[in-house]
């Protein structure tokens, strides 16, 4: 199932620790899962980055792998622990302590997408949501730590770029004035999951080329940033989050006229992410 979980794009030279990693764009939506789904195509692609994959396209021609799901996170949550089992979704599951994120229907198998809509009439089989783990979830997580082993066996070190994209609605309370809230959110578990010098690095390669940015708020980086992010052991994580409204219609889930201008930042951004590892002596792809 790993060619349905995931894709990878490796760079002709690999020449940089930095991962590039999009676990929410994936689009490929079963038809067994839209039938069981009272929401209509668009509805049920509220949660989904949509194009993020996109925006970071040009990550391998600037040295760097990128790894993208193809499964939608309303099918199954990467960045969720795969423990996180709703029992107000799935028959069996057992309550464990209070986890304010299956609480609210966003465990690892969602029972809601954005604005709290339930995806489902009723509940599914213990046996479906942990075939969803098993050929999905799984896979991913374990490409994604092959690449970052990879990186560190190479350059010493490893640092993950985990992308993401945020409704704009979830940033509007940031500031009550329009030009101070930001346009791009890094996460970095408030400084638990990479080294200072590292986010400050990537914060200023976003703003220098126009973008306004914050830290931790109000995204500070979920399950694949307090996991993968382990700076004693030179393993970095940061989550990016993009404000939808700057390249996409959020309603229809289509680009809008700003698409091709953020991502010729964004790559103008990721040219800079790439040199974190300039002073590291590259070796050869395989």
């Amino acid at each position: 199932m790993s060619g349905q979980a995931y894709s990878i794009e490796m760079p002709q030279g690999w020449q940089s620790p930095v991962v590039i990693a999009s676990p929410h764009s994936g689009s490929n939506y079963p038809k067994t899962f839209v039938s069981q789904s009272i929401l209509d195509a668009n509805r049920l692609r509220s949660s989904e980055d949509a194009f993020v994959d996109q925006l970071f396209a040009a990550a391998p021609r600037l040295g760097m792998p990128l790894l993208t799901a193809k499964m939608p996170r309303a099918y199954v949550d990467l960045n969720r622990s795969s423990d996180e089992l709703d029992p107000a979704l799935i028959e069996g599951a057992r309550r464990r302590g209070q986890n304010p994120r299956i609480a609210s229907g966003l465990g690892v198998i969602p029972r809601v997408v954005a604005n709290g809509r339930e995806i489902y009439r009723g509940k599914i089989p213990m046996d479906e949501a942990m075939a969803r783990i098993d050929d999905y979830w799984v896979p991913y997580h374990a490409a994604l730590q092959r690449l970052l082993d990879a990186s560190h066996t190479r350059f010493g070190k490893a640092i993950l770029i985990d992308c993401h994209s945020m409704p704009h609605e979830a940033i509007e309370s940031c500031s009550p004035r329009r030009e101070r809230r930001p346009q791009i959110v890094l996460g970095d578990r408030f400084g638990a999951a990479a080294d200072a010098a590292i986010v400050d690095q990537v914060e200023a390669a976003f703003a220098e080329v126009g973008f306004r940015v914050a830290r931790n708020s109000p995204f500070a980086g979920a399950y694949i940033t307090q996991t993968y992010g382990r700076p004693f052991r030179h393993q970095h994580a940061i989550q990016v989050e993009i404000d939808r409204s700057l390249y996409m219609h959020e309603a229809d889930v289509a680009p809008n006229d700003g698409f091709d201008d953020v991502r010729a930042r964004l790559t103008l951004a990721l040219q800079r992410i790439a040199q974190l590892g300039e002073d590291l002596a590259p070796m050869a792809a395989e």
